[in-house]
């Protein structure tokens, strides 16, 4: 009867194709070792092997995260910090990926996001389109101050 579950070596190889494919965290590659019923040893052994033939690299996963989400998906710092941790990634690590991020691009990708989103919001009640705006803002991860100011500086143009 053949086994069902991959040798140490097959495991490695699995691995090594999905690491390729896109830059993933520790924490991931060792819940796909999980789903391919590795013991704790095994998934030790392969997380160390892929780490040495530089396949799993955490900093370059922070990076690599933090640039993407904050280009296509218009995420702001602090959903991007928040979502790192969630990943068990080291705060030098998430400090390292925020600095990835070019400030004046930055800056530029919130404005240009939340004009768009102000123009967007076809609430008439003030008050309720500015708190949709917020919301929607600080959902994306934007910080508290940045917000704030934007909502001052929109609001003082309309009336």
């Amino acid at each position: 009867m053949s086994k069902e579950y991959p040798t140490v070596n097959e495991a490695i190889q699995k691995l090594e194709n999905y690491c390729a494919y896109q830059e993933r965290c520790h924490e991931e590659v060792v819940q796909k070792l999980r789903t391919l019923k590795m013991t704790p040893d095994e998934i030790d052994s392969i997380v160390v092997q892929l780490i040495t033939d530089n396949f799993l690299n955490e900093e370059r996963f922070a990076c690599s995260f933090a640039r993407g989400k904050h280009r296509i998906k218009h995420w702001g710092k602090v959903r991007i910090i928040r979502e790192l941790q969630l990943r068990h990634i080291s705060k030098y690590n998430i400090d390292k990926a925020l600095k990835e991020i070019d400030s004046s691009e930055y800056l530029e990708n919130f404005h240009l996001l939340a004009e768009k989103n102000w123009e967007a919001i076809a609430e008439t009640n003030l008050l309720k389109k500015k708190k949709k705006w917020c919301d929607f803002l600080f959902r994306k991860g934007f910080e508290n101050n940045l917000v704030y100011e934007k909502l001052q500086d929109l609001t003082s143009k309309t009336t």
